[in-house]
């Protein structure tokens, strides 16, 4: 790709670039949902909060949460409207609360999304390898899918991200359609033997059942990687107006789909959703009644969707990751190499090969421990990426109070830019509180490995590691320093393609 113009504090500076102009406002919105992966979240993590969780106000916590990430996201997309940066979190907090705070919470994203392929790729191969089974009675290792997704993923994202978002943009459609046929189902039926159970979208209901800790974490687990849209910024047309939009409609139409899902589960299996969610089989909480409802064919197509879901979901964390080595990368930081982009696809295509190998580097490493890919794979390398990721939100957030208090004063507002990030950063803190009390819970059979107790020691050292390697920087190469996390592309303003 052709050089562009940027700037580091007003000087104009040379630099690889990521394809302008690549998607619009349902591209960068389909990107967002498929790294959320609806039908993924609502299988893989409704049964917690039902079983483990808050019970059968499992829907007011989706209602609770889906206010928080509102009320924080309007912080958000105020700062996305005054810098276009392909590492988004990376560039937010260096510019509001310093370049150090900015490493620290650069390298921490690069953790999170780092090891959320390798966490998707192992519900994959754990979804493949049952669907495989039960459809055609072909029985294969899971590492065989897992590869073959790796494989897969890494061949798209070698193009530019137009190839990704029709990909994703098919995937998505379908499972969502899947989902609102499903809850239509439910509620045309009246629900089971309960009726529609209205009293469990109470939002005082979010803070009862068995341990309503693990119920809102697993709720806030669902939303992880609505924040992505602000990557795609500098590949969109329009951002200013692009980004700011496809976040809020990404949090609130996951918020709305959530609860519904969640609400008809509830209505569709009665009383004993939380005996079914807690038992060996919680995927009956959305096949049985899939099956009574619609029909066999309904089964099925829910099993194939989680495949497709899955896929997309890995391949939209692979994008993200890859931008983040990418933004580090063309600043001098890392590997230098990774800030390249192709010369005809304007793709981060070395932060994307250089991804792919650290995702099957993971996969390996939890193949050769002999760890399950559902029970251990997905769960500790998810809950790893969380709880990292969760930090660095909640430094955005105090990052964007801090931006508005020295810049802009005309966009400068009582609640957009000071009362909502700061409940948008407290409700962060809050969810960390309720992760790190909860871990042992969340991780289920899988915290008895030494991973599961190196987790909070991992997230530690990264950002410690980040603030060591800024202030050794600002001591040792201070022209460098100051380029830290401050790369913003200038001609995104104006870009109306």
């Amino acid at each position: 790709m052709l050089e562009q113009s940027t700037t580091v504090e007003g000087a104009p500076r040379a630099t690889h670039s990521l394809k302008a102009g690549s998607v619009g406002l349902v591209g960068v919105v389909f990107m967002a949902l498929a790294t959320a992966a609806p039908i993924t979240a609502m299988t893989g993590n409704l049964p917690v909060v039902i079983g483990a969780g808050t019970g059968l106000h499992a829907p007011a916590g989706f209602v609770f949460v889906t206010l928080v990430l509102t009320v924080f996201t309007v912080g958000y997309v105020a700062m996305a409207r005054h810098i276009t940066t392909a590492g988004a979190f990376y560039g937010f907090v260096s510019y509001g609360l310093g370049r150090v705070a900015g490493m620290a919470s650069g390298l921490l994203a690069v953790l999170a999304y780092v090891v959320f392929e390798a966490s998707v790729v192992g519900i994959f191969a754990y979804f493949a390898q049952q669907t495989a089974r039960s459809q055609f009675g072909v029985d294969r290792p899971w590492e065989v899918f897992a590869l073959a997704m790796l494989a897969v993923t890494a061949l798209l994202s070698y193009f530019d991200l137009e190839v990704a978002a029709k990909v994703l943009g098919v995937a998505l459609v379908g499972e969502v359609l899947m989902l609102l046929l499903w809850g239509g189902a439910v509620l045309a039926h009246g629900g089971g033997g309960g009726g529609l159970r209205v009293d469990s979208l109470n939002p005082a209901g979010a803070f009862s059942g068995v341990n309503a800790g693990v119920g809102l974490f697993a709720c806030f687990w669902s939303w992880i990687g609505f924040e992505s849209t602000a990557m795609y910024g500098e590949e969109s047309r329009n951002p200013k107006r692009i980004i700011p939009r496809a976040t809020l409609a990404v949090v609130v139409g996951l918020g709305v789909l959530y609860t519904f899902v969640a609400w008809m589960v509830v209505a569709g299996n009665g009383t004993g959703a939380v005996d079914v969610a807690a038992g060996a089989s919680p995927l009956d909480l959305f096949l049985d009644p899939a099956r009574r409802l619609l029909g066999p064919w309904a089964v099925a197509a829910f099993q194939w969707l989680m495949c497709t879901s899955a896929f997309a979901c890995g391949m939209a964390f692979h994008q993200c990751a890859s931008r983040y080595l990418y933004a580090l990368g063309r600043e001098g930081f890392l590997l230098p190499a990774l800030g390249r982009t192709h010369p005809r696809h304007g793709s981060p295509y070395v932060a994307s090969g250089v991804q792919s190998l650290i995702a099957l580097a993971v996969v390996g490493g939890f193949r050769a421990a002999g760890q399950d890919p559902y029970a251990s794979l997905f769960t500790l390398t998810a809950i790893l990426g969380t709880l990292a990721l969760l930090v660095v939100q909640t430094l955005c957030s105090f990052a964007v109070i801090a931006y508005f208090r020295r810049h802009h004063p005309e966009t400068r507002h009582w609640f957009r830019t000071f009362t909502a990030p700061l409940l948008g950063g407290l409700g962060m803190i809050a969810a960390i509180v309720l992760l790190v009390t909860n871990l042992d819970t969340a991780a289920g059979p899988a915290s008895k490995t030494l991973f599961f107790r190196l987790i909070p020691w991992i997230v530690g050292a990264v950002l410690l590691g980040g603030v060591g390697f800024a202030l050794w920087m600002r001591a040792r190469s201070p022209r460098r320093y100051e380029l830290m996390g401050r790369l913003v592309v200038e001609n995104t303003r104006e870009r109306d393609g």
